[in-house]
Formats: structure tokens, C-alpha cells, sequence
């Protein structure tokens, strides 16, 4: 079966059956080294995914080559990172001309790419959280002698529990090995520490560069650096200073732009020591994050949002996983919270005061607390129909769609199940004004 797997990456439709003694469920993903398909292990009765390595006969061969080796290095993997944030590899093999990896399946989970918008970001305490055991995970695999090469946020998996895992060692550096030597740059040049894109001899404090231009762009929804080419995009990560993060998103507090800083040193000598030393630095971040004022309004957003309508069929478990998925925001009187004509892909919830509905510049309606707008969402790339704006000072709770599909199935259930009700009432509400 295993020969049919390059027509298979030509096809969506065509998928082998069997991957060894894998029986193939579906095709899941798709990139320029390889094809991954979710499948199921028998033996142990679990999903797994598997990654097959495109091997076309009329490949060139430079490349070919290179996807022989990054094959033969993650394959070095097999049960030698054993680490609750690095996603583990059970089983490597070979049938035929094509080479595949065997590594755990985590359902529903996206990469870090999906909250790298500055439109759909994470809140900075769930970024410091993940940055940390990302910190944690690095520190064991250099332990072990291997350097990952390649830290970007489609590397790093988000699950729906709010965890984490690297993946992808497919140019890792394995001490004392060979196998894993691939000549040239190799890595996503975005997010290489100076000394990579220099071809200078790296150490750990390469992939603690390339996880602070993670941090980076989870925090402010912007790339390090850009450029029109990559020889531009070399120069600037060695010389160039990026713009500070309180620029991009103000709210981020000092202390925590000091660390991303630090970790962003051009000089590897003086950037973190290890990845243990970066999560202490987190660790001490995070606690003043979560004490004093930062605390109590976690704690005031709860109790109001509880008081609303709207969450009434909530469990406390699942109003917090909204509040998770959400930005809390107050508007200014008349300030523009949607506006006709534009694609946004949040849902909004009133917590306090009232909004004006208006349509090609006529008020068509008005909102209050508890109500909620944003139907667009679950349409992608469709426009808002209407402008929606503060009459007074509003309080809403923006929830990003994309951070909303990492809640439990129960509390998606829950509210879609409210938000079509509301949309609903809202409807009828109307009609029934109309027949009057």
C-alpha cells in the first residue's frame, strides 16, 4: 500500500489504506518535506499521526538527500525525548522508497501560527504560561544533546487543554551524531538566532533566540523582523534592533519586555543561560501577574459576566473558558466596536451599558447588557452587515473565535447553543416591531 502514497499527496481523495501496520483514517496536513495522515495503531489501540516523507522519482536530488537526513534524525528520535512538552515519537520505518515517522495525534490542537495575529491574540498571561514549558521542554532535550534548529510557532502545538508541544526535530543537532548534519542554513529564517543565519557553530542559546521570537510574535502579532529578501531578513537579525514590544501592544508589562529582551540578545553569551534559567525568569513575571490588581479583576470579570443572561446555563468551568478565550474591553461613548463592510472573526458579549445598531447610516436597533452580536463569525470571510457603536461607555467581552475552538466540546455547545438563541430572540423581536 505503501506506493501509493505518491499519488496520495497529489490527491486529497487518494489515500493509502495501510502505512505498515497503521490503517489510515485521513490526510491531515501538508507540507513541502512531507504528507501527515491521522491513523490508528491497533497494537495499542490508540490514533496516532504519521508523517511520510515525499520521495517523487523526479525529485531533484539535493533535495531528495536532504529529506533523507531530516527523515534519519527524527527517526534518531524514536523514545529518546520523553517529555510531557515535546510531542513524542513512537516508531520510524521504511517501505518501498518512502520513509515515514510514527508520533502521538493530539485531536482538535493548532499550531502557535493561529494566535500570531494581532487581531486574535492570546492574553499575556496564557502566553507567558505556554513560553514557560516551551523554556522547560528546551531545557530537557539540550540536556540530552539536542538543539531543535528550527523554534517557530507552527512547531509549537496548542492544545485544547491549554498545553503545549514541540515538534518537528527534523534538523535537530543530536550530540555526538552525524546523522543529523545537514550542510548549509538550515531553519525558518524568521525566527533564527544570529549565529544560525551566520553558519556559526551553535549551542543551546540558539533555540532560546529563536523561542524569544516566538514570545515576541504571540505578544505583539508581529514578525521580529521583515524584509523584502532573505539576504535584507539575514542582515537585520544581525544588526538590526526590533521594534519594542510597548509599541506594538502597550498593555504588556516592562518587566516581561526585559525578558523577551534578554533572550533576544544578539550576543548568545548573553542571553539566558539554559532554558531553566528563561522559565525562572517567566516564573517571576507570571507571579505578579497573577497577584495584586491583576487577581481581583479576574475575579470581578467572573462575577459579573455570572450575572448576565447570557451565561446563566453556564457551569463556573465553562464561564472561565470563555473569560480564557476572550478580551476584556471597555469603549468610549461612539467609539466604533464593529463597523459595516468589515470582517472580524469575534463574538461579542455587553457586559455593561448599551450599544446602537446601525445599517448604511440608519439606527435599525439598540443593545444592552447581556446581549451579544457578531453572527459574521461563523461564517468565515463574510463582511458585518452593520456598524455596532458605544452610546455611552460600554463594557464587552470580545471572544476570538479562533481561541473559542480550544474550549472543551461542551462549552462550545454552550455557547453557540446561547448566542443562536439570543440572535434568535433578537429576530423575533424585531419581526414582531415590524408587524406592529
Amino acid at each position: 500500500m505503501i506506493r501509493n502514497i505518491a499519488k496520495s499527496t497529489r490527491s486529497a481523495e487518494c489515500v493509502p489504506e495501510r502505512i505498515g501496520k497503521y490503517t489510515i483514517v485521513r490526510e491531515v496536513g501538508r507540507g513541502s518535506t512531507g504528507t501527515v495522515y491521522l491513523s490508528h495503531d491497533p497494537y495499542y489501540g490508540r490514533d496516532v499521526a504519521i508523517k511520510v516523507y515525499h520521495n517523487d522519482a523526479g525529485a531533484d536530488p539535493d533535495k531528495a538527500r536532504v529529506a533523507r537526513k531530516m527523515f534519519l534524525s527524527e527517526a534518531h528520535m524514536v523514545g529518546m525525548l520523553q517529555h510531557p512538552h515535546i510531542m513524542p515519537i513512537y516508531d520510524a520505518g521504511e517501505e518501498g522508497e518512502h520513509c515515514y515517522i510514527v508520533t502521538e495525534y493530539v485531536h482538535n490542537a493548532r499550531t502557535l501560527a493561529a494566535f500570531c495575529r494581532a487581531d486574535d491574540l492570546l492574553r499575556i498571561d496564557m502566553v507567558v504560561e505556554v513560553v514557560f514549558k516551551c523554556a522547560k521542554a528546551l531545557h530537557y532535550a539540550h540536556s540530552r544533546g539536542v538543539i531543535h534548529r528550527d523554534i517557530k510557532p507552527s512547531n509549537i502545538m496548542y492544545t485544547q487543554d491549554g498545553d503545549v508541544r514541540i515538534i518537528d526535530f527534523g534538523i535537530a543537532l543530536v550530540a555526538n551524531s552525524d546523522i543529523s548534519r545537514i550542510e548549509g542554513i538550515a531553519g525558518s529564517p524568521s525566527y533564527m538566532s544570529p549565529e544560525q543565519v551566520q553558519s556559526h557553530d551553535l549551542t543551546n542559546r540558539s533555540d532560546l533566540y529563536s523561542l524569544g521570537a516566538v514570545m515576541y510574535e504571540l505578544l505583539t502579532g508581529s514578525r521580529l523582523f521583515r524584509a523584502g529578501n532573505l539576504a535584507k531578513l539575514m542582515h537585520q537579525i544581525v544588526y538590526a534592533t526590533p521594534a519594542p514590544i510597548h509599541t506594538l501592544r502597550p498593555d504588556v508589562p516592562e518587566e516581561l519586555e526585559q525578558v523577551v529582551a534578554l533572550a533576544l540578545q544578539k550576543d548568545p553569551d548573553k542571553r539566558y543561560r539554559s532554558g531553566l534559567d528563561f522559565a525562572a525568569a517567566l516564573t517571576r513575571v507570571h507571579q505578579k501577574l497573577r497577584t495584586g490588581a491583576g487577581q481581583m479583576e479576574q475575579s470581578e470579570q467572573f462575577a459579573l459576566a455570572r450575572k448576565l443572561k447570557f451565561f446563566h446555563d453556564f457551569s463556573q468551568s465553562e464561564i472561565r473558558e470563555v473569560l480564557k478565550a476572550s478580551v476584556w474591553h471597555e469603549c468610549l461613548p461612539r467609539e466604533e466596536i464593529v463597523k459595516e463592510g468589515d470582517m472580524d472573526d469575534r463574538f461579542y458579549v455587553i457586559i455593561a451599558g448599551n450599544c446602537i445598531v446601525e445599517r448604511n447610516g440608519r439606527m435599525v436597533g439598540e443593545l444592552g447588557p447581556g446581549d451579544c452580536f457578531g453572527e459574521a463569525s461563523y461564517v468565515p470571510g463574510v463582511r458585518r452587515s452593520a456598524t455596532v457603536s458605544a452610546a455611552g461607555n460600554v463594557t464587552v467581552l470580545k471572544v476570538g473565535a479562533t481561541l473559542l475552538e480550544q474550549a472543551s466540546s461542551a462549552c462550545q455547545l454552550r455557547f453557540n447553543r446561547m448566542f443562536l438563541r439570543s440572535l434568535i430572540e433578537r429576530l423575533q423581536k424585531s419581526e414582531y416591531a415590524t408587524a406592529r
